[in-house]
């Protein structure tokens, strides 16, 4: 670029972390953001090491376009990242066993000062999305970049690391329907989403589940079961059933694996799988087992899709946070990658709406949400 250019931007030294939980992708969004940054910017670039924690615990190291090579198909983060350390309420352990939580975020602020930090750009999803927002508050200049497998961020059309998950998602239905097919049995796969159905909705339809539970569409036990013994009358000696994490039982209620207080969300989701199987079991009398994908749907290299637009991503937040456009995260909209305000992208959790095109199209081709819709 242009010296004389270079010299009308203020921003010399940009902090960037990864926040919350992995998924394929990060690694390309550090890539593109560094390279943009150092390369397009002349400005310096500092890694924070394990999200938030990494301010609070001053954990950081400079990053250089050398380190970047092959990043692109890595998964993981090379940061690090953490579920556990937002600032506003950050968890500290005593020698008692016990954790306190306390407020860090004036410790951040000072360690933004000390870095001499002019904008951060944080990758990451809601949890990270509402933090970003709140040290822009603060006076911090922040530039998001929306990352979650749940594909749960309202201001943009996806995020990355979803279509790796579906793919896994959707591979996984097309290794289990072989041996459900050769031991006639129901075969259960749980998968992730926390609130949002996506992941169950894509994946189940990608891979041809039978029966998709969802968070966004209430099911119910005679349904379900209808769904698995009407294939079973029909010669059709298994069925896969897809089923998110979220989804809530017919009473309404969550199955919670457990509680954890060190997270701003203390609820972990994880075990409807089970019941949903041993449900099946009893109700229908066919032999059924589950699967939980469990981490396995975060994990390993990202899709060419994925790798795609978290460099798009990480382009566009290199050239708003050197250009001075802060307090936005960029997003797809449509083909296009845009800024949208960061509020815009905490404003609501973007869930399947019941009558989406998806859910239609599953229906058309006989797979069952356990509502008889």
């Amino acid at each position: 670029m242009d010296p004389d250019l270079l010299s009308s931007f203020d921003t010399r030294r940009v902090g960037i972390l990864t926040g919350g939980g992995d998924c394929p992708g990060l690694n390309a969004v550090i890539r593109a953001v560094t390279r943009t940054v150092r390369s397009g910017y002349g400005a310096t670039v500092v890694g924070i090491e394990d999200g938030f924690e990494g301010l609070v615990e001053s954990r950081v190291r400079e990053l250089d376009v050398r380190d970047m090579t092959g990043m692109i198909r890595e998964g993981g983060t090379m940061l690090g990242t953490s579920s556990k350390g937002d600032p506003w309420h950050y968890p500290i352990e005593g020698t008692d066993g016990s954790t306190e939580i306390v407020d860090m975020s004036a410790r951040v602020l000072e360690s933004i000062e000390r870095l001499a930090l002019d904008a951060m750009v944080a990758v990451g999803g809601d949890g990270t999305m509402h933090i970003a927002h709140k040290l822009q508050a603060r006076g911090v200049n922040v530039v998001g970049v929306p990352k979650t497998i749940d594909n749960d961020l309202a201001a943009t059309d996806r995020t990355f690391g979803f279509d790796t998950a579906v793919s896994v998602v959707a591979e996984s239905i097309d290794r289990l329907a072989t041996t459900a097919s050769a031991h006639h049995r129901v075969m259960v796969i749980e998968v992730m989403g926390r609130y949002a159905g996506w992941i169950a909705l894509h994946g189940g339809l990608a891979g041809g589940a039978n029966v998709i539970l969802i968070p966004e569409i209430p099911f119910r036990w005679d349904a379900v079961f209808r769904a698995v013994r009407d294939r079973a009358t029909r010669g059709k000696r298994f069925s896969i059933v897809c089923v998110a994490e979220g989804a809530k039982l017919p009473d309404g209620s969550e199955v919670i694996q457990q509680t954890d207080v060190k997270r701003t969300d203390a609820k972990r989701l994880g075990g409807i799988g089970e019941v949903v199987a041993r449900q099946i079991e009893q109700g229908t009398g066919l032999e059924t087992r589950v699967t939980v994908l469990g981490h396995l749907q975060r994990g390993g290299s990202p899709t060419a899709f994925d790798r795609v637009l978290a460099t798009s991503f990480g382009v566009a937040a290199g050239h708003c946070v050197c250009r001075g456009q802060y307090g936005v995260m960029v997003a797809l909209r449509g083909t296009e990658i845009v800024p949208v305000p960061i509020e815009d992208a905490i404003a609501r959790t973007s869930l399947v709406p019941p009558d989406h095109q998806l859910v239609g199209a599953a229906r058309a081709v006989g797979t069952s949400f356990g509502d008889d819709g």
